[in-house]
């Protein structure tokens, strides 16, 4: 049998390189191919945004003076200065405080962390690695006290390099030869999720409950179970599972959501890299379904020591990762719910909103170049008196085609449909579920440049897409919604939903913004003129609105070979004559991405959830070479001698009280 081969390459970077890698020959129009038609007529009535016709031979930012209106911004910080360094930073005026970082007890009975005695056992108890989404739920127990929450996070990925002392890239070794069992487990058991309590001080300052009841761990040992069309299918069926339908676990939980009835969506993305195996067989049904997904993807040695992530031995065990897990934080006995009624990709989140004729609607992209924006829409409203906890087992899972007139349809993925028929493969709507990717490309679906977090804004009745980037675009193939060739830096796409509707089929759509430096030419970018030098960004990946209808941007890939800047969080205007700007608030230490801003409902914390610090190292100037536990580029959060970098959520607040922004 011939096995997949690793790259040397960090655990960050073959994400992004099997993001940058499309899953499937794209014939449909790109929705660049939808922007590039529209550019000529709707850009260049829009006063900055017309700017990326000129952008070829003239910087867009020299035309501010003679462009620029007087407006009042709705954002009143003080602008943080980007760049790169070993801290993290925030705007004057503001305190950015470590709430939990990995290894700090969760559950009662939880050691204290010692990086140079890890166990499965402590780490099974601990907060996990590379936290992503943060989100907050009302505390069971005194649901209208804002001062008391439960916290959800996701932990998406492990770095071993920057985890265990003297171990080394693992990915350049296709043996994995630093790695054993023990440290598999560790690993392991550092994916996943975790509920922890939070309380609000009277100095308006957060902390965590240790001892609280409703702190638990989510890990790939977790039992769960799946609910919905592609439930007990044979696809599903594996030698330990003969029902299809019992779940241990889930991983690479990027993004994800919360629900109006106090339930955790936990998003399943690269899933495809935590197994190992042959080759999937061209022309073979199974083999195809594999390749769609990039089955299997050999990122870590997990099937060395569990049969069930070595494919040779459990073909059908990648078929029941890739969905949304439905998590009641309330009760920790709960057993987890993986909803395959809302389709089965690299789910970068699902964000919600309710319809106005009740019914709930989850926005969600997926994460990979030339992939697909999807909506979810309930069967039946939403009912908060009587709560129907499987609301989401029914209803319709719909795909996005952007059209060259400045609307957009969502287009039903239902068996019996259309293609979705025994002619073309699919045998149920649980197999149409279970193979949603080629379902979307058989309705001709718009291939988009890597949509990530898909968020509705109820407040203005619009849906942001985070289109983060694509460099595998080529000359010729730019467009509209795609206007750049090799687009580096990505832009963000907003969508608007007739009278707020958010289940219409029909919706108008636009460019917010293209990314990228403005005052290098060629580049496109295509920011308000208002924005300084250090309110532009590239790679737009998470974002949050505020309970004011704002928007913030987090991003990943920032880096300092491409924008000499870190990620961090910046604010932007999507109104008026300032529509465009965008504003420099947060920004993270060096080698780390930003995920997971989230809003108090009161707009009085925010949390941000700093992942992988430390990553990477060797194109930074001031370290120039490769970061590990025992040589990283920054002891964030802890400056601690023998202490490695931790992935952190932190909270932010204004000094003195108020809220942000």
């Amino acid at each position: 049998m011939k096995f997949t081969i690793f790259d040397p390459i960090t655990r960050s970077q073959k994400a992004d390189a099997a993001e940058d890698t499309p899953a499937h020959a794209v014939d449909a129009p790109t929705i660049g191919d939808v922007i590039a038609a529209r550019m000529g007529r709707r850009d260049l009535m829009k006063g900055a945004l017309g700017f990326t016709a000129m952008a070829a031979t003239v910087s867009p930012l020299a035309f501010a003076a003679g462009q620029a209106k007087a407006a009042t911004s709705s954002f009143d910080f003080p602008e943080l200065g980007a760049g790169v360094q070993a801290d993290h930073a925030v705007a004057d005026g503001f305190d950015a405080d470590v709430l939990i970082r990995w290894g700090d007890p969760v559950v009662s009975g939880a050691p204290d962390f010692d990086p140079a005695n890890q166990s499965p056992e402590a780490q099974a108890m601990q907060f996990g690695y590379n936290n992503d989404y943060v989100g907050t739920v009302p505390h069971p127990d005194e649901p209208e006290n804002q001062n008391r929450q439960l916290m959800v996070v996701n932990h998406e990925y492990t770095n071993e390099e920057l985890m265990f002392s003297g171990l080394g890239r693992q990915d350049r070794d296709a043996e994995f030869s630093g790695m054993t069992e023990e440290l598999v487990n560790i690993e392991m058991m550092a994916h996943g999720g975790t509920v922890i309590e939070i309380v609000r001080g009277d100095d308006g300052k957060w902390s965590t409950v240790l001892n609280s009841p409703y702190n638990r761990r989510i890990t790939p040992s977790t039992l769960m179970v799946a609910s919905g069309p592609a439930a007990g299918h044979p696809k599903m069926i594996t030698s330990a599972d003969p029902t299809g339908r019992n779940i241990f676990g889930t991983v690479n939980n990027c993004a994800g959501g919360v629900t109006p009835w106090g339930t955790w969506l936990m998003a399943e993305e690269n899933f495809h890299g935590y197994f190992m195996g042959p080759d999937p067989e061209e022309g073979t049904e199974d083999g195809d379904l594999k390749a769609r997904y990039g089955v299997p993807g050999g990122w870590y040695t997990w099937g060395s020591y569990h049969d069930r992530f070595d494919t040779s031995k459990e073909p059908n065990e990648p078929n029941r990762f890739g969905w949304m897990v439905e998590v009641d934080p309330s009760n920790p006995t709960s057993t987890p719910v993986k909803r395959t009624s809302m389709g089965r990709f690299k789910h970068e989140g699902a964000h919600v909103a309710q319809a106005p004729n009740g019914r709930i609607v989850a926005f969600m992209g997926d994460d990979q170049r030339f992939d697909y924006t999807y909506r979810f829409v309930t069967t039946r409203a939403y009912d908060p008196a009587n709560p129907d906890p499987n609301i989401l087992d029914d209803g319709v899972l719909s795909v996005a085609r952007f059209d060259e007139g400045g609307k957009m349809i969502w287009m039903p993925l239902v068996f019996g449909e259309g293609p979705l028929t025994a002619e073309n493969g699919f045998d149920s709507q649980g197999d149409v579920m279970i193979q949603t990717r080629r379902a979307a490309d058989l309705l001709g679906a718009t291939p988009m440049d890597r949509p990530e977090d898909v968020e509705p804004n109820p407040e203005r009745g619009t849906i942001y897409v985070m289109l983060t980037n694509n460099s595998r675009r080529e000359v010729g193939d730019e467009n509209a919604a795609n206007p750049r060739a090799e687009n580096l830096f990505g832009h963000i796409i907003e969508i608007t939903a007739p009278g707020g509707d958010f289940a219409a089929d029909e919706m108008d759509w636009d460019i917010l913004v293209k990314c990228g430096d403005p005052a290098v030419a060629e580049v496109g970018a295509t920011f308000s003129p208002e924005t300084s030098e250090d309110g532009w960004f590239g790679m737009p990946d998470n974002c949050a609105v505020d309970a004011q209808g704002r928007l913030w941007i987090s991003t990943d890939g920032n880096a300092f070979d491409r924008t000499g800047r870190s990620d961090g969080l910046w604010s932007m205007e999507t109104e008026g004559d300032l529509r465009g700007t965008s504003k420099h608030f947060y920004q993270v230490p060096v080698g780390a991405e930003l995920c997971g801003p989230h809003f108090t409902t009161d707009d009085e914390s925010l949390f941000v959830a700093v992942q992988h610090p430390g990553d990477g190292g060797d194109e930074w100037p001031e370290f120039g070479r490769t970061s590990t536990f025992d040589d990283p580029s920054t002891r964030w959060p802890d400056f601690a001698e023998g202490m490695p970098p931790r992935p952190s959520v932190v909270a932010i607040t204004r000094q003195g009280g108020g809220k942000i922004g």
